[in-house]
């Protein structure tokens, strides 16, 4: 793919004009005015023709046109709550729910706040994001899916249950990936990266796409399109890369691929993490990047999504010193509404980062949803507590200081966005895995292989071999192990030659001198301090990654992979093309 420009497109959908006659519709409700609770929960229903099933811009407006206020409210809305199971929780995730809540489980709070959706949290050891994910709801394959089954029964009652209720999570691939058991695992995104091809990376987002549609998830906050502009360790290998046009090419593929299964793509964190090597979970990172550079090193990716029809980008916490100083985008209508909505012509659903992050916790849960609202906002994501941002944005709506007509046009394009994905049938569970899927994951792993220091060709390693790994990663040594006898290779527990793996978080002191052959599992800067005469990377610690590290260790395959970033002391140029 070329360069991606930055300029702005069309919108597919006349929302300005929709929203000015959605918000005389609404006209009809309760007083916004009135601090008055209404006693009824439904606004009188004008009587529009009935809209064409096949376009849910026109199914998003009449649905909208009925709804209470409080049902508005509750569809910009996007929390986590606690348990494995929609009307079932432990005694510990009923405590949790009351403290975020006031509810004991997650059906009750669908139905308390009207809510248009709920994020799936969880996290692994090696996960950056890990600080800002308290509980988790996910266990394996079939809990999910029974756990998606009951929080979509549970929304059915609402007004709004004739739009399918959004589900969500962060399956990302790589550090970052809810689900890990039962399905299959792509390699991280900076190995597709690596891979360098589109086409391969569509096939694998596609598959993966229909697992997480198999388990009843139609929203994924992936893929990111951070450029990864610094050492960012946060980012780092969730990133395709640090090049904007190869990063913006891989985007592409991805989100054609989720979107072709049926699940809706988040392009993130806009206006991009990756030119921050500073943490939004802890800090509010600041860009301090010209707008020139933002336009021509940060904004491609998302540009390339847009083209390819994500449904949603997702709002960074970071500070953009040349645009909107001190401000974090998150809640900045420069950035939100006249970089990303005017510049790049995003007609789709914005969605915030984690409202439970520190930079959002300057303000209180209702303020914070406010001003996110008012910034080009349409989904408020994980807020430290739901009651007190519905009740902030009901009161907001009602004193006039969250315009209605915003309220309506966010409710309008999420609503767009349920019935476009009300079209899709999710696939069989029984299609988790499958060999199909696992193909496609493997030949991006494959595709990743890179080799930065030794032979480009296929010489196989002396055996027997020796696995070693850093930080007792005995998960993944075994799945090399069991790689490499499938692939011919013998292995001993010792004495053999060594290929020691390194990964997420790892330096210098994590390497072996007696090394011969020492593989990068995550992002490949730590091999400028290896002395191995063999160095690669594979970028990730997945299944498939190790099954490719295999093949060329045993001389089965030729590492062609492209480093995606620049790693001190060791060459540019790598055995890729």
């Amino acid at each position: 793919m070329g360069g991606v420009s930055i300029r702005p497109r069309r919108a597919g959908i006349a929302v300005a004009a929709l929203t000015a006659l959605l918000a005389s519709a609404c006209s009809t409700g309760p007083d916004p005015a009135d601090p008055t609770p209404s006693a009824s929960t439904t606004a009188p229903a004008p009587t529009p023709s009935t809209p064409s099933a096949a376009d849910p811009a026109a199914r998003a407006a009449a649905l909208v046109a009925t709804l209470a206020d409080e049902d508005l409210v509750g569809q910009v809305l996007m929390p986590y709550a606690y348990g494995s199971a929609a009307t079932t929780v432990s005694p510990g995730s009923a405590a949790g729910n009351r403290a975020l809540a006031g509810v004991d489980t997650p059906a009750e709070m669908i139905a308390k706040y009207r809510l248009g959706g709920l994020i799936l949290v969880g996290f692994s050891a090696d996960d950056p994001t890990k600080a800002n994910q308290t509980t988790t709801n996910v266990d394996n394959p079939k809990q999910v899916h029974e756990l998606t089954s009951g929080l979509r029964e549970a929304a059915g009652r609402l007004p709004t249950g004739a739009a399918p209720f959004l589900i969500g999570t962060d399956q990302e691939y790589g550090v970052v990936t809810r689900i890990t058991d039962g399905v299959t695992a792509l390699p991280s995104a900076l190995a597709a990266g690596a891979a360098g091809d589109p086409a391969l990376t569509e096939a694998a987002w596609r598959a993966a796409g229909a697992e997480l549609a198999a388990m009843g998830i139609n929203l994924d906050f992936a893929p990111i399109g951070d450029v990864l502009a610094t050492r960012s360790t946060v980012i780092g290998s969730r990133s395709f890369g640090a090049d904007p046009k190869r990063v913006a090419a891989q985007v592409g593929g991805a989100v054609r691929g989720l979107q072709a299964a049926g699940v809706a793509a988040t392009v993130k964190h806009f206006p991009g993490h990756g030119h921050s090597a500073d943490d939004s979970h802890k800090e509010l990172p600041a860009l301090t990047q010209s707008r020139a550079a933002l336009e021509a090193g940060a904004w491609p990716p998302f540009a390339a999504g847009i083209e390819a029809g994500t449904m949603a980008v997702m709002s960074g916490h970071l500070d953009v010193r040349a645009i909107d100083p001190g401000t974090p985008a998150t809640f900045s209508h420069k950035l939100l509404t006249d970089v990303l909505r005017k510049q790049l012509g995003f007609q789709g659903v914005v969605i915030t980062d984690g409202m439970n992050m520190a930079p959002a916790m300057r303000w209180s849960p209702g303020e914070a949803a406010v001003r996110a609202l008012n910034a080009g906002n349409d989904l408020i994501l994980m807020t430290p507590n739901v009651g007190q941002a519905y009740d902030g944005l009901l009161a907001a709506l009602r004193d006039g200081s969250l315009p209605r007509a915003r309220l309506v046009d966010a409710v309008t394009r999420v609503l767009t966005m349920k019935f476009r994905l009300a079209g899709s049938s999710a696939p069989a569970m029984s299609t988790l895995d499958d060999p199909a899927h696992r193909a496609a994951a493997e030949k991006l792993a494959g595709a990743a292989v890179t080799v930065l220091r030794g032979s480009c060709g296929t010489t196989p390693v002396k055996g027997p071999v020796t696995v070693s790994a850093s930080g007792g990663r005995d998960r993944t040594r075994a799945l090399l192990t069991d790689a490499l006898k499938a692939a011919g290779v013998p292995v001993v527990p010792s004495g053999g030659t060594v290929v020691h793996l390194v990964g997420y978080g790892d330096g210098a002191s994590d390497l072996r001198a007696d090394a011969a052959v020492t593989v990068a599992m995550d992002t490949p800067y730590v091999l400028g301090d290896a002395k191995s005469p063999t160095l690669l990377a594979t970028y990730s610690s997945s299944r498939s990654s190790m099954t490719a590290l295999a093949a060329v260790l045993a001389g089965k395959a030729r590492p062609a992979g492209r480093s995606p970033v620049t790693v001190p002391h060791l060459p540019a140029t790598t055995c890729g093309t």
